[in-house]
């Protein structure tokens, strides 16, 4: 080969593949220059590799020419952006970027995704590589990632053959993604921190890894054709999909505090035989029992508007939603969930359900897979290792249902990073008639859907690859074990003996949360239990969004108090002005029928009445003129319309004045 012939290299990019000339006598630092030229990249964060499995790398240098690392004309080169770099302007959304697309609020079709993961490793001349993006991961995962993660196991008398200190190949730690150990210990899914060790194995933890959303839109702003449907290339064509079961999840247990949370949420289908659908809101903690896992711990279930029958349930706008997130965060919780119930009752009087979730029908049907990947989208799990700063999701599903012994038994699940970007990409949809299937639709002149398969075994056992028309939603199911403590924790005050507040949003006969329910209460409790009184998530919920006073923006010390477990800090509270006010209207209003505001009326018409001292400006024993007589009169806390006997209202049971 002549020194001074030019040869032609090409070079493969995820945007496409281009011819560049060089001599023979360029230096490897001279050809990454014109690759960048020719490309227009933004930076130089980029690797070329001989190999298209990234092996092989061209090492920039000032010294080492063309000619030295073997190339010749005609011959290969794949460009590799290094640490999720971005070389090419955006000019519309990634394909690497999760997008949320929030539905309607009068619809409840889901659409959403972040996706599946690949584990590529980089260049091996990277000194030092940085988070991709600059987020703030969960407590939970900043703790696991210092970690060491190793199994310890115990000298083995029979095979060690080393002092007490001493260790060898029978006896030293494993690693937390160890096969052997997690198929002993009957482990079926590696836990996300494993799955990340895993995938930098035989490398400084925290290098050369990159975790990548697949995406199945098709990229905006290529300029070498008309947008689809009048054309589309292989840059902005996104890949077909292969569905796997995923071997890793992001959360490895749900742990109900107490059997309490869950009987409270149960007791709207024992006494309407309809179902119901809940937020766990919880917090996401170590799980010793699995290798660098984690486990969601559920503290509260709250209930949002909902219309439900026998067999569905349909959410309702909630505009009290971001409230009930704000609660919780103040008391150091978050949504980490929901629940749902599928029960049918057997027989009553035993008190058994039927058994309808088996291998022989579905664990979880398409339309509610497709909910939780909906809210798995909206709660992204934060990531430092993926370019668009979160991957995958911790939330979890738990469905309410009759096990083969015909129980009350809880299964949860999470769908995988698959499912999420074809639900968010809006790829998905239910069969009519077969629940346990799915549907990945075909594309229209509006939206391009990549093809998408699954594999499965044929009658001679071969592995053949079938089309996702139908899906089996098995491929898309990673099973969390749902359960309750053998010691039980209360994040909340529990007491058997005390009739609990209603729960929110339940429009059935005593389990209406309406003020004379909060007298009726708190009447349970002795001034010196205040904290335990209203140590409970549904009656915070109440006392802040009360319609003649709502408390709001004067609950931070409480909720603080709650939060600390401080008794004298709740009590302090407890005499201030605010609920003062409020004490003396449970007061009034659970005095006799004809009380309203401490205002105590004759039942003789055109008496006068005098004041009782109520922190009104009244109560000098100044008379008050008597109401005038009158056949109706409208309450202005719920417009309800009463009758002039009644002091206060029939509807809300709020005083008349």
């Amino acid at each position: 080969m002549s020194k001074s012939a030019l040869i032609t290299l090409r070079v493969q990019s995820p945007e496409g593949t281009k011819r560049i000339e060089v001599k023979p006598t360029d230096t490897v630092r001279e050809l990454f220059e014109k690759v960048h030229d020719t490309f227009e990249l933004n930076s130089f964060g980029f690797g070329l590799y001989k190999l298209k499995n990234h092996k092989d790398e061209l090492i920039s240098s000032r010294s080492k020419t063309v000619m030295d690392t073997g190339l010749s004309h005609g011959d290969m080169v794949y460009l590799v952006p290094l640490n999720g770099t971005v070389l090419w302007p955006q000019d519309g959304p990634s394909t690497s970027s999760a997008s949320v697309n929030i539905p309607s609020a009068e619809t409840t079709s889901m659409e959403m995704s972040p996706s599946t993961s690949r584990v590529s490793q980089g260049s091996s001349a990277m000194n030092s590589v940085r988070p991709l993006a600059n987020v703030t991961e969960d407590e939970v995962d900043q703790k696991l990632w210092k970690m060491d993660g190793k199994i310890q196991q115990k000298r083995d008398e029979k095979l060690c053959r080393h002092g007490p200190n001493g260790c060898c190949v029978h006896c030293s730690p494993l690693e937390p993604f160890d096969e052997a150990y997690l198929k002993e210990q009957n482990i079926k899914h590696l836990s996300f921190h494993s799955y990340l060790r895993k995938g930098t194995a035989g490398v400084d933890r925290g290098k050369f890894l990159q975790l990548e959303d697949i995406s199945c839109r098709i990229k905006t702003g290529c300029k070498d054709h008309p947008p689809w449907p009048r054309g589309i290339c292989s840059k902005c064509q996104p890949n077909a999909i292969t569905l796997n079961r995923q071997q890793y999840r992001h959360v490895d247990n749900v742990m109900f505090e107490n059997a309490s949370l869950v009987e409270r949420f149960l007791n709207y289908w024992r006494s309407t035989g309809h179902q119901r659908v809940g937020y766990l809101y919880g917090r996401y903690e170590i799980n010793t029992d699995v290798p660098l896992g984690i486990r969601a711990v559920v503290a509260a279930i709250y209930e949002p508007p909902q219309e439900s029958t026998r067999d569905t349930v349909s959410l309702l706008p909630d505009p009290r939603q971001e409230l009930v997130d704000e609660l919780a965060r103040i008391l150091g919780l978050q949504r980490v969930g929901w629940i749902f119930t599928d029960l049918i009752a057997d027989d009553v009087q035993k008190g058994t359900v039927k058994h309808v979730r088996n291998i022989e029908s579905h664990f979880l049907s398409a339309q509610e897979c497709i909910m939780a990947g909906y809210f798995q989208n909206q709660h992204p799990n934060a990531c430092r290792f993926s370019p668009s700063g979160y991957f995958g999701s911790k939330f979890v599903t738990v469905c309410v249902t009759g096990d083969d012994k015909n129980q009350v038994h809880m299964e949860g699940y999470e769908v995988s990073n698959q499912c999420m970007a074809l639900v968010r990409d809006g790829c998905l949809v239910p069969t009519k008639d077969a629940p346990e299937l799915g549907y990945v639709i075909e594309s229209t002149d509006k939206q391009y859907v990549p093809d998408v398969y699954y594999k499965e075994k044929d009658s001679y056992g071969n592995e053949v690859s079938r089309l996702a028309r139908p899906l089996p939603v098995e491929y898309l199911l990673v099973d969390v074990p749902a359960s309750t403590p053998l010691t039980p924790q209360f994040t909340f005050y529990v007491n058997e003996d005390i009739t609990p507040f209603p729960v929110e949003n339940r429009l059935v006969d005593g389990q209406v949360q309406v003020f004379s329910s909060l007298c009726t209460y708190m009447q349970q409790f002795t001034p010196d239990q205040f904290l335990e009184a209203v140590s409970d998530f549904h009656l915070l919920l109440f006392i802040a969004t009360m319609d003649m006073l709502p408390m709001k923006d004067h609950m931070a010390p409480l909720l603080s108090a709650i939060r600390s477990g401080n008794r004298e800090q709740a009590l302090e509270w407890a005499r201030s002005e605010h609920w003062a006010t409020v004490e003396q209207l449970i007061s009034a209003t659970s005095t006799s029928p004809h009380t309203s505001r401490g205002i105590a009326f004759s039942n003789s018409p055109g008496a006068s009445v005098s004041t009782v001292g109520v922190g009104t400006g009244a109560g000098n024993g100044a008379a008050v003129n008597p109401i005038p007589e009158q056949s109706l009169w409208t309450c202005r806390h719920c417009t309800f319309i009463n009758s002039a006997d009644l002091a206060t209202c029939d509807m809300c049971s709020l005083p008349r004045f």
